[in-house]
């Protein structure tokens, strides 16, 4: 005898869905961080390339199954609004990677590693946050993963205080700094993109709660 959660479609597929797709962004994080900390970028940018094509496939599947699913275990517009900020996080540092790969060279000595760092522990507390939907949407624990991203975010402001001091006040080259400002704001802008998964993975749970 099929229950009605198997004749619909009601079960864990989005959960696991939404969980790739967050480990993916995660994924990207981590080469994004190996990309400016390694001389070889070449297996980096590899690994950028996988990362990012795993995540537009799992976004395009996602869209699929909530076309074809009767029934899904989250709201549809929160299945939608989580995957597309989840594949905007990816899609940010892709843009890191190509701009940085082009102009490596003329940006050598500014540390983007320490904010590289703060990314890939803001997607580290985001795949953390979609892993607690499945577990029965808990306010206590997300709201402390909650807390953690928002501490991140401004971990990484104050981060930017003294590179752009070096670049701006100490510096003579206003095309170095103007790069490195853009690629800077790039990693800002993925950091960003992870508080707003957060922002609505902890409204999911409030409005379940």
């Amino acid at each position: 005898m099929f229950s009605l959660q198997t004749i619909f479609g009601k079960g864990d597929k989005f959960y696991g869905l939404l969980e790739q797709s967050a480990e993916a962004a995660r994924e990207s994080a981590k080469a994004l961080h190996e990309l400016v900390t390694r001389t070889d970028h070449a297996p980096v940018m590899a690994a950028f390339a996988a990362a990012r094509a795993r995540e537009k496939a799992l976004a395009g599947q996602i869209s699929e199954e909530l076309v074809n699913t009767f029934v899904t275990a989250l709201d549809r517009e929160d299945i939608e609004a989580l995957n597309s900020a989840l594949y905007k996080i990816p899609k940010t540092i892709e843009k890191f990677a190509e701009r940085y790969e082009i102009i490596s060279e003329r940006v050598a000595g500014v540390d983007f590693a320490a904010r590289a760092l703060v990314l890939e522990r803001a997607t580290g507390v985001v795949s953390e946050m979609i892993g607690e939907l499945r577990r029965g949407l808990r306010i206590d624990p997300v709201k402390k993963l909650q807390d953690r991203l928002q501490t991140l975010e401004s971990e990484g402001d104050r981060m930017l205080l003294s590179p752009y001091r070096n670049l701006y006040v100490e510096g003579s080259d206003a095309m170095r700094a103007m790069l490195a400002k853009d690629l800077f704001e790039l990693i800002e802008k993925a950091i960003d993109k992870c508080r707003d998964v957060g922002n609505i993975v902890y409204s999911i749970v409030l409005k379940n709660s």
